[in-house]
Order: structure tokens, then sequence, then C-alpha cells
């Protein structure tokens, strides 16, 4: 049985990308029936000073591969896609679901107490592997899914807890 670090981060990750791929469908489905450019969608805010839908998907998308590598001892895959296109945020998740998948147990053995050290901007943290998936990594994940999630609702998307939840 793979290991229960593993069960918490790879296979949740997985499932909440997918899930995430799923309501962002709907929400093309929305834009398309409703007659609206999609653009809008991309480009919506909860708040002027929040990131963009676009950039929620990014983010976790960002955040799930970047966290299973660094527990896995791998550097972090460069996703590309930087595009704000429909395709280029498809190609984003389906690439980060794509990495993930080749991520197995055995390499997140030890990584309970890996140490974790990333710099982002001027600021290096420095974490024991257990607490960086359990106090930033899943946090921040959920945080941008939920944003995301959030944005397409405000924006008349028909998709309820179940769409997030996924099946």
């Amino acid at each position: 049985m793979p290991s229960t670090f593993y069960q918490a981060s790879i296979p949740v990750f997985i499932r909440t990308l997918n899930n995430l791929s799923a309501f962002f469908e709907k929400g093309l489905a929305h834009a398309e029936s409703a007659k609206f450019d999609v653009d809008v969608l991309l480009n919506a805010r909860l708040y002027p000073d929040m990131h963009p839908f676009s950039r929620q998907i990014k983010i976790a998308t960002d955040t799930a591969s970047g966290v299973a590598a660094r527990l896995a001892g791998l550097e972090p895959p460069v996703l590309g896609h930087e595009d704000v296109t429909v395709a280029a945020l498809k190609a984003r998740l389906a690439d980060a679901v794509a990495f993930l998948e080749t991520i197995n147990a055995d390499q997140l053995a030890g990584g309970e107490e890996r140490s974790i050290e990333v710099t982002r901007r001027d600021n290096t943290a420095t974490w024991l592997g257990r607490d960086y998936l359990f106090n930033y990594g899943l946090p921040n994940f959920y945080f941008h899914v939920t944003t995301a999630y959030a944005i397409l609702r405000h924006n008349g998307v028909p998709i309820g807890k179940r769409d997030f939840l996924g099946s």
C-alpha cells in the first residue's frame, strides 16, 4: 500500500486538478451558450487586486507540480504555456496532471523529513517536507483552486459543490 504521505499529496493533487479542468470546461460551455467572449472568464477576478481566473490556474498547477517534485527530491517542472488562452490553460492542466502521474510512492519515501528550501523573490523559506505539504502546499493549492471555482460561480457558471469535489 502506498505511504500515507503519498496518499495525502499526489492523488489529491491529481483529482483536484482534474476537477478544476472539468469545471473550467463548464465555464467554457457557459460562455458559449450565453454568447459572451470566453476572455471575460479568463480575465475575471473576484476583486480588482486579486489575480484573474487564468492566473489561479497557473498558480494551482505550479503549486501542485512544484510541491510534488520537491517532496520527491526533484526539480519542479517548467510547465510553460504562459499564454492566456483556453488552449494554453488546458495544456497546462494536462501537463501538470501528467507530471504528477509520474511520481510514485517510493519517490516520496522519507519526504516527510526532507528539507525543502524555496526562494521566491528575495525570500527563502525552509521547511520539513511534512510542514511544506500540510502548512503550505495543500493550503495554497486549495486557495487557488477554490478562488478559480468562485470566479466562475460569480460569473454565472452553473457549477456547485459536486463539481468542486468531483465524483
